[in-house]
């Protein structure tokens, strides 16, 4: 009876494969929002750190700008990763080869530390990542 249950076919109008896609997508805008939220911390111990420091100190606002860089950075990896996990699972079900074992496991699709060095070089990291660090050196150098 397992081996029948192994080797059905589910498709997209199963609830199993609805509530699969639905845990993805989740976990998607999960990712989504983190890093977000990475940006608005971000923002935010930065200009506090420059406005509490005084002029010999304000080198140190780069540490949280570098630190969220790198956090930002991996919720980006991740959300990339996990895209590719959905539209694997997808494609499948496109061909008709979901399998009961697909269902109920949600993980990252490759390596995620492949992913991070791609995303570190992302267009969502960097212009952000790059504008903040040289406000913080022009604060810094007009101070």
């Amino acid at each position: 009876m397992a081996d029948q249950s192994q080797t059905e076919k589910y498709s997209a109008e199963s609830d199993a494969v609805r509530t699969h896609l639905s845990i993805l997508q989740a976990v998607i805008q999960r990712m989504a929002g983190n890093s977000a939220s990475c940006k608005i911390w971000c923002i935010l111990m930065v200009v506090v750190m420059l406005l509490l420091s005084g002029r010999k100190d304000m080198p140190l606002a780069f540490i949280p700008a570098v630190l969220f860089l790198f956090l930002d950075t991996y919720y980006l990896a991740l959300e990339r990763a996990f895209r590719g996990s959905y539209n694997a699972f997808v494609r499948k079900l496109h061909e008709g080869e979901v399998a009961l074992s697909d269902l109920y496991v949600v993980r990252p699709r490759g390596r995620i530390g492949r992913r991070f060095a791609q995303s570190l070089s992302s267009s969502a990291i960097w212009p952000f990542y790059n504008v903040l660090v040289v406000l913080i050196w022009l604060v810094w150098k007009l101070a």
